[in-house]
């Protein structure tokens, strides 16, 4: 039966596939126009579907915060969509490039065309955006997209099927939406590209399956983001940004900070600081509608068994902010929680904790932050609290992350002119501003060659003039 299950769900995707191909080829490349204009369609649409969304959300989650929803996926999204439109025209005109003497006068340029066909496998911590924001890039490029949701966010999924087939034919933009059966088939299509957001784990499976047709791949990952906080800097400041940074979206943020490196004499005015920010934060504690729940049970209980391993092997676990314990009156919610006495033989100093969870580790001074930020993989995110002097020159040069912010947490993200991507196990390539663009894009290298030009010269039969550009060019 699952056999059965799984050729028809391949038949059914390659036939999309196919579909989008011809369309493609049939239509050639769309106009700076045309693109402008499915840009603002789908701007538009999730304007407004957007009070929808935040249902879906908030039904998948079984309590997601609606503000949220509105700022980290309506806006954020809005506001890139926004972006690409502005510089499409710049972007989409040919690059003029150096000639070298012997070629001249020829004439050398780059055109970026369209791929073709885009994959675009989503995560469930941001469905719409996600989704959404890979689209738009690949739109902008000129390409056509598919998108596999994840099964975890089935409303949020339906409803994106919903409004795109509204607003794009199938050949142009499809949404299919299904288990792991469908996510294995679909990473395994032949496409011209294939953009994947979720766990380094899957990551690696998604590029395994896509290396058989050779297909490129964009790969949003994770990792164990860290905050670096300087000595003698302000605790008020980078608590406020760091309890942001953890606990929106309740830290399921593949940037969210993931633990906290404290000067070992600050780690107590540091925890007391923090408290008070998340009391600022939810004044009602968990059971406020802007704290958002755990997605499902089962992520839920997995970030109940690392804090549970390690209590039992020694490590303080303190649940802060206001009223805690109302967390156990909504379905899988975690309460703001911080561990302190963490030790690398426990899960929560190895494994990504995509949870309200916040590890602190102490250092005493900059080099063994920073001997303890890569002693392990490349993170997604870096981020630093404090002035501008040796101790930051020494962070930024000495590690390598995707990306960082200084003196706040997950805004580089929002902004738009900058690549956004990962490094190693965190990730390759990017999109956002315009290496975006670049990645879903063929920049094709076109050399014209003038009627009287000098390249004959190196032509057999080689006399004289041969032998005097030949010295020429090897000056």
């Amino acid at each position: 039966m699952n056999v059965h299950v799984t050729i028809a769900v391949a038949s059914r995707l390659t036939d999309i596939l196919s579909s989008q191909r011809a369309a493609f080829l049939r239509d050639g490349q769309p106009t700076l126009a045309a693109r402008k204009a499915d840009l603002l369609k789908l701007k538009k649409a999730v304007r407004a579907r957007l009070p929808e969304f935040e249902k879906s959300l908030n039904s998948d989650f079984q309590g997601r915060s609606a503000k949220e929803t509105m700022i980290l996926e309506g806006v954020a999204l809005v506001q890139g969509i926004n972006y690409l439109r502005r510089n499409l025209k710049g972007w989409m005109r040919p690059q003029k490039r150096h000639v070298e003497t012997q070629f001249m006068p020829g004439r050398a340029r780059v055109v970026h065309q369209p791929l073709g066909v885009v994959g675009i496998m989503s995560p469930w911590n941001f469905p719409v955006g996600l989704s959404l924001m890979p689209l738009a890039t690949a739109i902008a490029a000129g390409n056509r997209a598919m998108i596999k949701p994840s099964e975890y966010t089935p409303a949020t999924g339906d409803l994106l099927a919903e409004m795109l087939g509204e607003i794009f034919p199938e050949e142009q933009v499809a949404v299919v939406t299904g288990g792991p059966d469908v996510g294995s088939a679909f990473s395994s299509l032949p496409f011209d590209h294939l953009v994947f957001t979720g766990s380094t784990p899957v990551g690696k499976a998604v590029m395994k399956a896509a290396s058989a047709n050779l297909v490129p791949v964009t790969l949003e990952l994770g990792g164990k983001s860290p905050v670096v906080v300087e000595k003698g800097s302000s605790l008020e400041r980078a608590a406020a940004s760091i309890a942001f940074g953890k606990l929106s979206n309740a830290g399921q943020i593949c940037v969210a900070p993931d633990y906290a490196l404290i000067p070992e004499n600050e780690v107590d005015a540091f925890l007391a600081v923090y408290d008070k920010a998340v009391r600022s934060l939810y004044p009602a504690g968990p059971a406020s509608a802007d704290f958002t729940s755990i997605v499902n049970e089962r992520h839920y209980g997995r970030l109940r068994k690392l804090l549970d391993e390690a209590q039992a092997k020694g490590a303080k676990v303190i649940e802060v902010g206001e009223n805690p314990e109302a967390a156990r009156t909504r379905p899988h919610t975690l309460p703001p929680t911080v561990v302190l006495g963490a030790t690398d033989d426990m899960g929560i100093l190895n494994e990504e904790i995509f949870g309200p969870v916040l590890p602190i580790v102490a250092y005493r001074d900059i080099d063994e932050a920073i001997a303890r930020i890569n002693s392990g993989p490349r993170p997604l995110a870096l981020y630093y609290f404090g002035g501008n002097g040796e101790d930051r020159r020494k962070v930024l040069e000495r590690t390598t992350s995707g990306n960082v912010t200084i003196n706040d947490t997950l805004l580089h993200y929002a902004q738009d002119d900058l690549p956004f991507g990962g490094v190693g196990p965190s990730g390759m390539g990017a999109y956002h501003g315009v290496e975006g663009f670049k990645s879903l894009s063929h920049a094709k290298g076109i050399f014209e060659q003038s009627r009287w030009n000098l390249s004959g010269a190196l032509r057999p039969p080689f006399g004289w003039l041969s032998g005097f550009v030949t010295r020429f060019l090897l000056r």
